[in-house]
């Protein structure tokens, strides 16, 4: 069992900066794949980032290619989300996941556990 607490969201300027974190409770937290989601207003969530549990594979969505940047401390439990040059489409309630491999890292039904999300705003 994993649970999963997101901190760090908040009022950001378009252009700015923001680091999200997801602390996880549970022992095998170390060999799960850490995913980040993220859900806009009437829109479907969709798949923002995701490292294996050793950080050697990593993936990103296209919209945040060269902007955003994933991250794992396993002796910390934690897994981080550093968030550049946002812009105000980067708007949405971000959510932490988890599941036991990499494979189809994008795919939402594949993940086993979720945080209860962390809303980022970026205004224009």
């Amino acid at each position: 069992q994993v649970q999963l607490v997101e901190s760090g969201g908040g009022l950001v300027q378009a252009g700015g900066s923001l680091r999200v974190a997801c602390a996880a409770s549970g022992r095998t937290f170390v060999r799960y794949t850490m995913g980040w989601f993220r859900q806009a207003p009437g829109k479907e969530r969709e798949f923002v980032a995701a490292i294996s549990w050793r950080g050697d594979s990593i993936s990103y969505a296209d919209s945040v290619k060269g902007r955003f940047t994933i991250s794992r401390d396993n002796a910390k439990n934690t897994v981080y989300l550093q968030m550049n040059s946002l812009k105000p489409e980067d708007t949405a309630v971000y959510y932490c996941t988890a599941k036991p491999n990499f494979g189809g890292a994008d795919l939402y039904a594949l993940y086993d556990y979720w945080g209860q999300g962390t809303q980022v705003i970026v205004s224009s």
